[in-house]
């Protein structure tokens, strides 16, 4: 689908959708836990429902409600082990969390499950955490070859993860760690990015009843954070949770807000854990004013300038804040992002593609971008390349064009956001969609 959007202000209140990272991370921990959980999660996307379907594979019932979904778990043999079942077929789709969480946990489960993937996905890395899990007693297929198979049975112990790859591995090592006979811990190496994502799964945890210790430690090469996990059976379903508004999706219609376009979002916490609501603190360093109501955040257009941004433990925000940057005077420069070029596309090269494509000016760096604020951006056409981050970026973007803009491959939004477009067109926004 291609969509074309005739510039227009946007104008209202927009509820951000669910939380897609809370979410994979509540839906597997209900899955692994004892007794049945219902999850209030308003919105549902491809990734979501991913998480989901390879979570019935392996045996659970999660059924779509009018608030979200319900789960019952894996069932447990008479050890009071999940019994997962044998051989599955875990469809992660684009998914890589989904891929990155639940290959431990099929390790953990024992089960001889294979995962599979499409788009990108296959080429996406898995090292360290296949070595990792290799020395740990499990039996992978090739890197790189999907399906991958998954034999043995995972082993406690220590696992090393470098900080600086993906918090990821940490996040799966850490859910399939409750399925493990002994207490296990995961030495994170400094530097560690994407910390938040990491708190994000210590704090799912903590829903189900498992507690993890954290602690810096010194190493021969330097410091790392300790994570150590107690055996099963400590996960305990709480009954009921609720996924927060996503951060990553809110900060589109924040950063239009920004570009000038009066949005007010609600839906999101202020006090979450999810690490892009540091999209605040960044607005506020381009030169916007920001506002937080009871339950809402407004974003208003100030002293619009270029800065420094530093988008280690937030890479997700690139795209939004790239677009306020293209009409930002001055210069922005953004670094710590190189683990973009690994998306589901080449995310620094498709983000400077998308604001060059619309008049803008900007470059790449090895691990980030240059953006030479404009004065205006005549509009033109946007390849989203397959990915989601790209086509809502060229489409707040289109609220500061002169000309049309038209966006090759929109549905791609799907992946996080499925009805972003008509979001888009209820606050005021032309949009014409093509088949």
């Amino acid at each position: 689908m291609n969509v074309t959007i005739t510039p227009a202000r946007l104008e209202g209140t927009v509820k951000a959708p669910a939380s897609k990272s809370e979410a994979h991370r509540l839906l597997i921990c209900a899955a692994l836990s004892p007794e049945t959980c219902d999850i209030d999660c308003d919105t549902t996307s491809q990734d979501i429902d991913a998480t989901a379907e390879c979570l019935r594979a392996l045996g659970a019932q999660v059924t779509r409600t009018r608030l979200g979904f319900r789960v019952v778990p894996i069932p447990r043999d008479e050890t009071g082990r999940p019994r997962a079942r044998r051989g599955a077929l875990l469809d992660c789709g684009e998914s890589g969390s989904t891929l990155r969480f639940l290959l431990p946990v099929a390790a953990a489960l024992a089960c001889d499950a294979r995962l599979t993937g499409h788009g990108r996905l296959p080429e996406r890395p898995l090292s360290p955490l296949y070595e990792e899990l290799v020395a740990h007693g499990s039996e992978l297929g090739p890197k790189g070859i999907m399906p991958l198979s998954v034999g043995g049975c995972l082993s406690a112990g220590r696992f090393i993860i470098a900080g600086n790859v993906s918090s990821q591995y940490v996040s799966g090592l850490l859910m399939a760690a409750p399925l493990l006979d002994q207490p296990t811990e995961v030495l994170v190496t400094e530097p560690v990015e994407s910390l938040p994502y990491i708190d994000l799964t210590i704090a799912a945890l903590r829903e189900f009843g498992v507690e993890v210790a954290r602690k810096k430690v010194a190493t021969p090469d330097g410091g790392a954070l300790s994570l150590t996990v107690g055996p099963r059976p400590g996960l305990v379903s709480p009954g009921g949770v609720t996924v927060g508004g996503d951060w990553s999706n809110a900060a589109f219609w924040l950063c239009a807000a920004a570009l000038g376009n009066p949005v007010r979002v609600t839906g999101v916490n202020p006090d979450s854990v999810q690490g892009d609501r540091a999209v605040l603190g960044a607005l506020a360093l381009l030169g916007a004013r920001v506002s937080r109501q009871p339950g809402a955040v407004d974003v208003t257009p100030d002293d619009p300038r270029g800065t420094r941004l530093d988008v280690r433990s937030c890479p997700d925000l690139v795209p939004p804040l790239a677009a306020v940057a293209a009409c930002s005077a001055g210069t922005t420069t953004v670094t710590g992002a190189a683990r973009l070029r690994i998306k589901e596309s080449d995310r620094l090269e498709t983000v400077c593609a998308c604001v060059n494509a619309l008049g803008g000016n900007c470059s790449t760096t090895e691990d980030g971008l240059v953006i030479q604020g404009v004065e205006t951006l005549p509009g033109g056409t946007v390849d989203a390349a397959n990915d989601h981050r790209i086509a809502m970026m060229a489409a707040i973007m289109a609220t500061r064009c002169e000309g049309p803009v038209t966006i090759l491959g929109a549905q791609c939004v799907a992946k996080s956001y499925p009805a972003f477009f008509e979001d888009y067109a209820s606050l005021g926004g032309n949009v014409t969609k093509e088949a």
